[in-house]
């Protein structure tokens, strides 16, 4: 009996299927035309996008790498109006910010912008632009975030330079960066006269960063910490 009630409900089972997928065929036949609608609907969007960024967007951002090369070439040079402005010919970074903003080289333009108006010592345009910019390698960003702590500090805002100089030596762990933002935190400390705190930045260079550039002399400075910290007593 047991085996027959098991039969009984496995059959209603499969009828109950039956009539679902009955109902299904019938909505899709009442509906087929707007269904139709929607998958085609569907289809032109993920068509227009594939196109958009094989036939606009691809082309723009080459575009916009090739005319930035004059602009890094003159940066290079340390001729900064030239590589903001352009020279009649070439386009400067503020160009290729205003035509290709939305690239990979527009984002760059960021960089060299603030970078430049910190060396012209604009230090709040350079505040804004190096804010812009979105680096998400290990060296670039760190250092852009990092160049926001040195303008801070050129207009004394010890602070909010503090709060980058750590951003920026913890945003990417290397050899390069990191010590050099642990020293510039550390001296930071020093002038608000956080004397602990600045030992142990120094003492990180000196146990993580020995062969860094910073780590080379970084026993003076942590016996200057010492000493100030045993004066403070």
């Amino acid at each position: 009996m047991a085996k027959k009630k098991t039969t009984s409900s496995g059959d209603e089972r499969l009828e109950n299927i039956g009539t679902s997928l009955s109902k299904a065929e019938l909505f899709i036949e009442k509906n087929k035309n707007i269904i139709a609608y929607v998958i085609g609907g569907i289809a032109l969007v993920i068509l227009g996008i594939w196109g958009y960024n094989h036939f606009i967007k691809a082309p723009k951002a080459q575009k916009a790498s090739e005319e930035m090369f004059v602009a890094q070439i003159y940066y290079e040079m340390d001729s900064l109006d030239l590589a903001l402005n352009g020279d009649g010919n070439n386009a400067g970074f503020l160009e290729i910010l205003d035509n290709y903003r939305h690239t990979p080289s527009g984002n760059l333009a960021h960089y060299y912008v603030g970078m430049i108006y910190l060396k012209k010592n604009q230090f709040e345009d350079a505040i804004d632009e190096l804010k812009k910019f979105d680096g998400k390698d290990d060296i670039i960003g760190p250092m852009a975030t990092g160049c926001i702590g040195d303008a801070y500090m050129e207009l004394d805002n010890k602070e909010e330079a503090l709060k980058y100089y750590i951003k920026a030596y913890k945003s990417s762990e290397n050899s390069f960066t990191t010590p050099m933002y642990l020293m510039r935190a550390a001296w930071v400390h020093e002038d608000l006269g956080e004397w602990d705190k600045a030992l142990k930045l120094y003492e990180k260079i000196r146990d993580e960063y020995k062969k860094s550039y910073e780590g080379n002399e970084i026993n003076k400075y942590i016996a200057r910490a010492k000493a100030n910290i045993t004066n403070e007593k």
